[in-house]
């Protein structure tokens, strides 16, 4: 599908232009990073992809356990510094610039297929799902980290929606984190779907800090502070409501942010 013809290729496009501003803080993800690498078992040899890699924390990761991998992302800037890391290593990770919707692999091409906190802004899991599994293996596994609604980024996601409706029929990223739309999204297509919950954490000096760091860093966060700029007062209240979620989650300079892992085998 061409962006022309794609209903969501606006909402993509600020995708691809906010999320390029993730990098900084992309290490804070590594820890969770080799625990679905670990969660996935993944093993030398395995032909592995990394959807909507980011800077390769994942991808990397799994190379360095001795897999072929390919990682891909809407954001060319992320793939940049995915390509500077694996170079750091030696690691011959081919990184593509694409779109979980449409990726540009065969049928058949993946013992793995992963994916960190990226796939889930795609608008249609359905159509995610889909091709995640199209070009997985028969057999193959199928393994990835999402972010539950009840929780701390969840519930980020959700307030942000509340300033800044996504487009009619687009899914909220926090609805990947509900193991019963997964189970639904995924199907009869797959067996053995099991899920896990870890934690992560992020150092701030305080939720208003975090707050800032998300506006800097986060593409929901970045559209939406854009969208208010003109407007200082929702402004404001949009920023005192992030503070206060983020209040319950944060102790010791440190936000806890606990997230689901999910993983199945394809029939």
């Amino acid at each position: 599908m061409s962006p022309s013809e794609d209903p969501y290729a606006a909402m993509k496009a600020a995708q691809r232009e906010g999320w390029g501003l993730f990098a900084p803080i992309a290490p804070f993800t590594t820890p969770a990073a080799a625990a679905l690498v670990r969660y996935a078992g993944i093993t030398a040899g395995e032909a592995v992809l990394d959807v909507a890699c980011g800077t390769g924390v994942v991808a990397l990761t799994a190379a360095l356990r001795g897999a072929n991998v390919k990682g891909l992302d809407l954001a060319p800037a992320l793939l940049v510094d995915a390509r500077r890391n694996a170079a750091i290593v030696d690691a011959a990770i081919d990184f593509t610039e694409g779109d979980v919707e449409a990726l540009p692999y065969a049928d058949a091409s993946f013992d793995v297929v992963l994916s960190q906190f990226g796939h889930m802004f795609a608008p249609r899991p359905e159509r995610a799902i889909a091709e995640m599994l199209r070009v997985l293996k028969p057999g193959g596994r199928i393994a990835f980290s999402t972010w539950p609604p009840e929780l701390v980024i969840g519930r980020l996601f959700d307030l942000v929606g509340r300033y800044l409706p996504l487009p009619p029929g687009a899914a909220a990223s926090s609805s990947w984190g509900e193991t019963s739309n997964i189970r639904r999204w995924l199907g009869d297509a797959v067996s053995g779907v099991e899920f896990h919950r870890d934690e992560m954490t992020i150092p701030a000096l305080s939720p208003r800090h975090y707050g800032a760091n998300m506006e800097h860093t986060a593409a929901p966060f970045i559209k939406v502070v854009q969208t208010l700029g003109d407007q200082p007062e929702r402004l404001a209240a949009f920023r005192a409501e992030v503070v206060a979620i983020v209040e319950s989650y944060f102790a010791d300079n440190r936000v806890r942010q606990s997230y689901l892992m999910t993983r199945a085998s394809k029939r």
